[in-house]
């Protein structure tokens, strides 16, 4: 099923979609709701992040392709990951929007973003082994488990993991 939706670079009008996913619902998993300086640092680095050299990572409203209501974000970024360079990936559909595919169709168009910039060939998200909802996305995305870690987020926080690969040189374009 092709879910029509739209990937736009991360912008500083996209402040308010931010705002809307800092909500308990949204970061149960991770740590719970930021305060309002963290929140602006986020939205500082999310717009970073598209005036970058896309190989640097991009981060991406979600937006609905009729309507252009904006639905969630869905990002990539490089990290070192078992002594070796890979992309990570982190997404969030709001509420009203989820069970309807958006976040497995946005994990597809990030991770053909990803591969179409170059650099690392492997593209990961580490999802808590408690959020069963969004290890079914991975799963439905192509994503490969690779098993369980012990992930740091937020910062100074350890949690416990799923580690889910998706090869991009496997991609078809």
């Amino acid at each position: 099923m092709d879910i029509p939706l739209t990937l736009t670079p991360w912008s500083p009008d996209d402040l308010p979609l931010l705002h809307h996913s800092n909500s308990p619902a949204m970061t149960a998993h991770t740590g719970g709701p930021e305060d309002e300086e963290k929140l602006t640092a986020r939205q500082q680095r999310y717009v970073a992040l598209s005036h970058r050299d896309p190989t640097e990572g991009r981060m991406f409203r979600i937006s609905l392709t009729e309507t252009g209501e904006a639905v969630g974000s869905v990002g990539y970024w490089p990290r070192e990951w078992q002594g070796r360079p890979v992309y990570e990936t982190g997404y969030g559909i709001l509420p009203e929007f989820q069970g309807r595919g958006l976040a497995v169709a946005a994990l597809v168009a990030v991770a053909k973003a990803a591969q179409e910039a170059g650099g690392p060939r492997e593209l990961h998200a580490y999802p808590s082994v408690d959020n069963p909802a969004s290890n079914a996305v991975l799963r439905k995305a192509g994503f490969r488990l690779l098993g369980v870690v012990e992930f740091e987020y937020p910062p100074g926080h350890l949690l416990t993991s799923n580690d889910w690969c998706l090869d991009l040189e496997a991609q078809t374009t």
